[in-house]
């Protein structure tokens, strides 16, 4: 039971270590918070149900999740190679299309539920 506890320990650790270093070399993700904590005010603040503040919340959040992978993608490709390439082109392009992907769907969410509101 104590290794289980010391495991999750160290997961939450270099879970919170990578959203560091991610904060620290990725501008986008500052503007991705920043956007984050306006919005969660936001859905504080409107008269929205339960659900649908979880719901803006979570995908607010999941943008973030993206920006984490679109960086790993982006450092394993650097790592593998400095040289010019199609294919790490592609991978970094595919990721970073992953969060503009992720932050759209956000933007419907929101779009959704303001439009409900009016209605």
């Amino acid at each position: 039971m104590w290794h289980q506890i010391m495991r999750v320990r160290q997961r939450a650790i270099w879970s919170w270590d990578g959203f560091v270093h991610v904060w620290r070399t990725e501008g986008s993700m500052a503007q991705w918070v920043v956007m984050n904590v306006v919005f969660a005010v936001l859905a504080f603040v409107l008269p929205l149900t339960a659900g649908e503040r979880g719901m803006l919340l979570m995908g607010g959040i999941l943008v973030l999740a993206a920006e984490c992978m679109n960086t790993a993608i982006e450092r394993v490709v650097d790592d593998i190679s400095p040289d010019r390439r199609d294919a790490a082109r592609y991978a970094k392009d595919c990721g970073s299309a992953a969060v503009a992907v992720t932050g759209i769907a956000v933007g419907v969410a929101w779009l959704c539920v303001i439009i409900g509101l009016i209605w």
